[in-house]
């Protein structure tokens, strides 16, 4: 029996806009929740476009900004920043029905947060590693295919996960389920310390992963990520080329060397080619998610005494590029090795 569910996406960037546009072609209601009102007007105005090397193609779509919203919907797919989770929970939790459900399809650990507000029960689980990127209003760049997994937070399953699944099917083919959502979300943070290391210079994500250079001070952030992850009590999983157990206590130069590869293989396969930390920097010129993604994580490290110096490193030198103190250039990224000597072996 399929389930009746209305949904709103929330968030009409690079996800949000990606799943929203494939959605709506392939037949369903596609309402976008979107905070740039240029944006919402231009995407009632022409649809919202994909272009990019997977596709073009024009959707047509519904978009509002939050203060036109009405009614309450069963099921909310949260696609903003991490750092906007908090002030888009409290505008979505009056609109959610009484057995109504969040999703976050964001970058992070914003389940913790969305929990906080609405309940563990309330909440599932997405990860999702696609390339893309908001090029202007209406216009989304979709660079390359990634790994797409959805699950609830205690690995159950559900109705309303077999509906999330053939959501994201409209887009991703090969999206999967899960019974260890977890295992993905902290597997992204270790993959994605990586990335945000790599936004503190200009060079393209893989040849950051390529560099014999920067391979030491990666393998610190993924490590450290990855032992607070395992203070939790949560297996790391993999997905397109990184494979968690090559960085963790056990991993050997060969397999973090094919790690590495595959990584590098899989970035160089796709057009989009720098992060969306480094567009955060570099293009749009903002502050970056650096906080509302890596606090959970020092949060946890500090509970379970994880030493994570090369992380708070990353931390406070990604705030000090945002406020213009460092530049963007492979010396800062190399400052972040200056931590190996105080870390634990």
């Amino acid at each position: 029996r399929q389930m009746c569910i209305r949904d709103r996406i929330w968030g009409a960037g690079a996800i949000g806009g990606t799943i929203g546009a494939y959605a709506a072609r392939a037949g369903r209601e596609a309402v976008l929740v979107d905070v740039v009102a240029d944006h919402v007007d231009a995407m009632n105005r022409d649809g919202l476009r994909i272009t990019g090397p997977v596709e073009t193609f024009s959707a047509e779509v519904t978009a509002v900004t939050p203060d036109r919203l009405e009614g309450r919907w069963d099921a909310v797919l949260l696609c903003t920043k991490a750092l906007h989770t908090e002030d888009a929970i409290a505008a979505i939790a009056p609109h959610l029905a009484d057995d109504g459900f969040v999703v976050s399809v964001q970058n992070g650990l914003n389940e913790f947060a969305i929990a906080a507000h609405v309940g563990e029960e309330r909440t599932v689980g997405a990860f999702v590693n696609f390339g893309a990127d908001y090029l202007e209003p209406g216009v989304i760049h979709f660079g390359g295919r990634g790994a797409v997994v959805v699950g609830e937070l205690d690995g159950r399953s559900s109705e309303r996960l077999a509906w999330l699944l053939e959501l994201m099917r409209t887009f991703e083919p090969n999206a999967v389920a899960t019974d260890n959502i977890w295992g993905y979300l902290w597997g992204k943070m270790g993959y994605g310390a990586m990335l945000f290391a790599g936004a503190l210079c200009d060079e393209s994500i893989a040849d950051v992963l390529d560099s014999r250079e920067a391979r030491p001070i990666l393998d610190r952030l993924a490590a450290e990520v990855l032992a607070v992850a395992a203070a939790e009590g949560v297996r790391p999983l993999g997905f397109n080329g990184f494979e968690p157990a090559a960085f963790g206590p056990s991993g050997d130069p060969a397999a973090r060397a094919a790690s590495y590869d595959a990584m590098v293989a899989h970035n160089r396969g796709s057009a989009k080619t720098h992060s969306g930390v480094w567009r955060d920097l570099a293009v749009r010129k903002r502050k970056t998610e650096v906080d509302a993604q890596f606090s959970p994580i020092l949060a946890r490290a500090e509970a379970h005494g994880v030493a994570v110096p090369a992380t708070r490193r990353l931390v406070d030198t990604m705030h000090e590029v945002e406020a213009g103190r460092r530049p963007q250039a492979w010396a800062t990224l190399m400052r972040l090795g200056e931590a190996e000597e105080a870390a634990p072996a």
